[in-house]
């Protein structure tokens, strides 16, 4: 028998084809279906986490942490102006295989090259298949920041950029700069296949993927030859629930032993069962509502600024949150440096929001629409009744809000593409930079079409400030920079900052090893399941 399941796990694992009785296998309930395998052209937590098993990044943060690591680059130099990076490749590195690929040789420079153009270059083969959408490339300024990428030797690869990038090293650590296999798209594209690089993925990885059924499972299974060594589990299963509810009911029942995003209300029975772990830490995220500044009435900042008055922030927090949040005022959460604490919020005041609403030639209201994500995150645990809350603290104002909402692939796409008044959405932090959130959200390359910057605010002062920061390593001088750029932020009103959460992660007992991300990312690398 599979060690550790129960009999509905069991069934479930078995009936998808797993590894022999006695295997260990762990199966976490996930929270939804990926859109595909391939990080590069994902910005979602859910697709991100479905590829975090298979594939290596040049570099690395450590489990459980924000500091960076080596990875498939043992080393790297940084030229003294700060433009050139050179990393020494790792040798004997191993790709995985599938039915319809074996690789014919070890991971080199030519792969680097090959992730990497294929974000950056119109003419590489692979730009356009799947979409050809990089969101997370274009948001961080990479199209315009990297002059050339060079293949010194099969194991030295040069990133030269345009000008000093404080923050790149960590963004080399992020999942959008993973390496993909060029031998594997050379023979996928010979196929008349390319797509499968994205929906069957091949990586260097500690595990080695499997088997995808939508809507209910990901399988996969321990690679035999990973670099960073045979992980202690045997099996990886990513049972697909929706449901926290459920989730919490499967984790109960021993049919999973990690889940993500717990109700809030579930925490404190969670705490007291003997059967669970339940790991926590303050989250590296924000959770806000957007308002689309290129539409009207969002075009004017009185208008912003009245519903940022309107909502009543303090009961969002008890009824939603109910004591795993606290109220945010800022873009960046107060986990993070250069967070600019001296900043005071928009006071819940729905009379001075009808004023600025009369001021602004909207005396008696206007009609809008309200987006609610369709699915849980830290940051936003019921954007349903996040948007309900909200909808009748605006009437009270005048302000007919009609609440949207669409499925999480779809709602990402309309409302990159600022299709919305108002979105919620949110961002956990992907590598403890406030670059992080000010340029993607806010910044003037996440603005385009497609972009994460939904608010479509485009601030030359706020850009400048940004933009300065980022090209200067004195985290001193950029703390200066980042709190007056908090302070353009909050006089614009381009959102209103809902919450930042704190993040619970329970698990079985038997489960150790396993570490809370700051970024939000679940990785099972170094797990195991004791008796």
């Amino acid at each position: 028998m599979t060690r550790f399941l129960s009999a509905t796990a069991l069934a479930l694992v078995l009936a998808a084809g797993a590894a022999p009785a006695g295997a260990k296998t762990l199966v976490y309930c996930s929270e939804g279906s990926p859109e595909n395998f391939n990080p590069q052209i994902n910005t979602t937590g859910t697709s991100l986490d479905a590829s975090v098993p298979v594939y290596d990044g040049l570099v690395a943060f450590e489990r459980g942490g924000t500091k960076v690591v080596p990875a498939l680059a043992e080393s790297w130099d940084v030229s003294d102006d700060g433009t050139i990076y050179t990393f020494h490749l790792r040798h004997g590195v191993k790709w995985h295989s599938n039915e319809k690929f074996t690789p014919t040789r070890d991971f080199n420079a030519d792969d680097v090259l090959f992730s990497f153009n294929r974000m950056w270059k119109d003419d590489s083969p692979y730009h356009k298949i799947s979409g050809g959408s990089y969101d997370y490339f274009g948001d961080m300024g990479m199209p315009t920041l990297l002059k050339a990428i060079d293949k010194v030797d099969d194991y030295t690869v040069k990133f030269t950029l345009n000008k000093p990038e404080a923050p790149f090293i960590a963004n080399m650590a992020m999942n959008f700069a993973e390496i993909l296999s060029a031998e594997y798209a050379d023979a996928m594209m010979k196929a008349g296949t390319p797509e499968q690089v994205d929906q069957v993925p091949i990586g260097t990885g500690s595990f080695q993927f499997v088997q995808y059924q939508p809507d209910a499972l990901i399988r996969y299974k321990a690679f035999e030859g990973a670099w960073s060594g045979r992980e202690k589990l045997d099996n990886l299963v990513f049972a697909i629930t929706p449901d926290a509810a459920v989730r919490y009911a499967k984790l109960k029942a021993g049919e999973c032993q990690v889940m993500p995003y717990p109700n809030p209300a579930d925490v404190p029975a969670m705490l007291k069962d003997p059967a669970l772990n339940v790991l926590t830490q303050p989250g590296l995220n924000t959770g806000y509502l957007a308002f689309n500044v290129t539409k009207k009435p969002f075009d004017d900042v009185r208008v912003r600024r009245a519903v940022n008055m309107a909502v009543n922030k303090a009961a969002i927090l008890e009824a939603v949150y109910q004591g795993a949040g606290q109220a945010a005022k800022n873009p960046i959460p107060p986990t993070i440096w250069s967070y600019n604490d001296s900043i005071q919020d928009y006071k819940y005041d729905p009379e001075a929001a009808k004023k600025l609403l009369a001021d602004a030639g909207y005396a008696k209201g206007f009609d809008t629409d309200l987006w609610a994500m369709p699915v849980q995150r830290p940051y936003n645990p019921n954007a349903q009744r996040i948007a309900e809350l909200m909808q009748s603290d605006l009437a009270k104002v005048g302000i007919n809000a009609k609440i949207v909402s669409y499925e999480w692939g779809e709602y990402r796409k309309r409302a990159q593409a600022g299709e919305h008044q108002m979105a919620q959405l949110g961002w956990t932090g992907d590598n403890g930079d406030p670059d992080n959130f000010l340029n993607n959200l806010l910044g003037c390359d996440g603005a385009r079409e497609g972009g994460s910057n939904i608010s479509k605010w485009c601030n030359k002062d706020f850009e400048a400030l940004i933009q300065k920061a980022k090209s200067i390593s004195d985290q001193g001088e950029r703390t200066k920079l980042y709190e007056q750029a908090q302070v353009i932020f909050h006089d614009q009103a381009p959102w209103l900052p809902i919450a930042h959460s704190v993040v619970y992660e329970p698990t079985r007992k038997e489960v150790t090893g396993y570490k809370v991300s700051p970024f939000g990312r679940h990785d099972f690398s170094g797990v195991d399941i004791t008796e």
